[in-house]
């Protein structure tokens, strides 16, 4: 149980931060660059709209069977709410307090660093928070290409029609999501700004 738990816990939290690392540079892009919006918003939704049995069989041939399969796969799944997310808080800061960081002197280095990315804090780590509850569902399925994690109890169960067993991986698996949301979300209360 523990080392299924384990597995499981490391697919999410490596697939997170991948997902994280790639899609708020990408976030800033579409911010910076609007004719970026579309086609990188668009093909992020595209991926999310793949079933994943069928997105881990398409990356089968690229990755093998294992654990970098199905973490491929949960970072293509986790990068829209965290590309989507970045953009939105960070177009969304007011263009009377950029104009102010401007007029101190500012680059747009500094702007960004300084004042939009901590404004946008909040929206930002919505999405990863999003994203990490949906890489805890996804990850269960990853059990079917040799990935382990809890979805080992749930295939298994359903082999052999056993709903201890489904419930074994089930249960957990529902209460590591509402963990991780309430984690990220004590976080997110934590590290966003707010005036007094």
């Amino acid at each position: 149980m523990w080392l299924l738990l384990g597995q499981h816990i490391g697919l999410v939290t490596i697939s997170t931060a991948l997902a994280a690392l790639i899609g708020l540079p990408l976030g800033v892009l579409v911010a910076r660059r609007p004719a970026w919006r579309r086609p990188v918003l668009g093909l992020a939704n595209v991926f999310q709209t793949i079933p994943s049995l069928a997105l881990f069989g398409l990356l089968i041939p690229v990755f093998g069977i294992g654990a970098w399969t199905a973490i491929t796969a949960l970072v293509v799944y986790a990068l829209l709410p965290i590309v989507r997310n970045t953009y939105v808080g960070i177009t969304g800061v007011d263009p009377a307090v950029r104009e102010a960081g401007r007029g101190m002197g500012m680059t747009e280095g500094e702007l960004l660093r300084l004042v939009e990315l901590p404004l946008a804090a909040g929206v930002i780590l919505a999405g990863i928070r999003i994203a990490a509850v949906v890489s805890v569902g996804i990850a269960t399925i990853a059990a079917a290409i040799g990935a382990g994690g809890l979805g080992v109890y749930i295939f298994r169960g359903v082999a052999t029609v056993d709903d201890t067993l489904i419930l074994a991986g089930a249960i957990p698996a529902a209460l590591l999501a509402l963990l991780a949301d309430a984690l990220l979300g004590f976080a997110e209360r934590r590290l966003v700004w707010r005036p007094r």
